[in-house]
């Protein structure tokens, strides 16, 4: 086992260590010196044998049962999205052949046709939500949304793209989870460990924040922006997977018709929009 990533076990300490004795209905005699549950209190409520849970820390028991890890996620108050996670790093938790070395991301070229020409801000995010295509209308949305940048990096290391996000915790929060539920249990991929060790030498709070193990799909759902230039959009984001593709995903900015942020996208989308095609450009026809 020596050398191989301890996925399972890493995941539930970390969980562990953010449920409080009284969230999980235990008397706080004395002081504790650890945070969150100690071990053994993790395994009586999960009903195993405290030696076998520290075997499943550890990662020197990479085989348990269903029942077992639906018996953790209960006494880690784990969601759906974090349960379904556990189960998947326990299916994935026996050794792995070498990875070969990752093939280069390539967009169908339907999908880099219908990205160009939709009238709403869009883009495809690869696996580890590295930009891989993007149309006009999302650059000028953000300049950082365009191919060959990263959105992880870009949200936690250029405070111009930070300033962009009123609610920049939340988001930065959102996306790191994100990226979790994205790699599953891929983090030994050389790209994936690229990116992490950047990340967490660069970014004090990405550390923090990857080390905490959440996990949570990348939903749609209202995204606040701050442009400099047309001002507050609340946009909704819809997240679609691409067939034939390994992780690659379709993402789509909208604002809800006949709102203030409908008419500032109109607005942003005017000014992209190249001064030969624009309607005052075109004139009257000939009578």
């Amino acid at each position: 086992m020596t050398g191989e990533p301890n996925l399972l076990g890493d995941y539930v300490r970390a969980r562990r260590e953010l449920v409080t004795p009284d969230q999980a209905g235990i008397p706080v005699l004395g002081v504790r010196r650890v945070p969150g549950l100690r071990r053994e209190e993790v395994a009586m409520l999960a009903g195993i044998s405290a030696d076998y849970y520290l075997r499943l820390e550890q990662g020197r028991d990479r085989n348990p049962s269903v029942q077992v890890l639906e018996s953790l996620a209960r006494v880690l108050r784990l969601d759906d999205d974090a349960t379904a996670y556990l189960l998947n790093l326990g299916a994935a938790a026996t050794p792995r052949r070498r990875r070969r070395r990752p093939r280069k991301e390539t967009v169908p070229a339907g999908i880099a046709q219908l990205v160009a020409t939709l009238p709403l801000p869009a883009l495809v995010e690869g696996r580890c939500f590295d930009v891989l295509a993007a149309n006009a209308l999302a650059t000028a949305l953000s300049p950082r949304l365009t191919p060959g940048a990263n959105r992880l990096r870009s949200i936690f290391l250029d405070p111009a793209e930070q300033d962009l996000h009123p609610d920049w915790e939340n988001a930065a929060l959102g996306m790191v989870a994100g990226f979790r539920e994205s790699v599953g249990a891929g983090t030994d991929d050389p790209r994936v460990i690229e990116l992490v060790g950047e990340l967490s030498l660069a970014s004090p709070r990405f550390s923090r924040l990857w080390a905490r193990h959440d996990v949570a799909l990348c939903e749609g759902g209202p995204k606040r922006i701050d442009h400099p230039q047309v001002g507050a959009l609340r946009l909704n984001r819809e997240r679609l997977g691409i067939d034939g593709t390994t992780g690659q995903t379709l993402v789509i900015y909208h604002p809800d018709p006949g709102t203030d942020s409908a008419d500032r996208l109109a607005l942003l989308a005017a000014a992209i929009q190249p001064a030969a095609t624009r309607p005052e450009a075109i004139g009257p026809e000939p009578a």
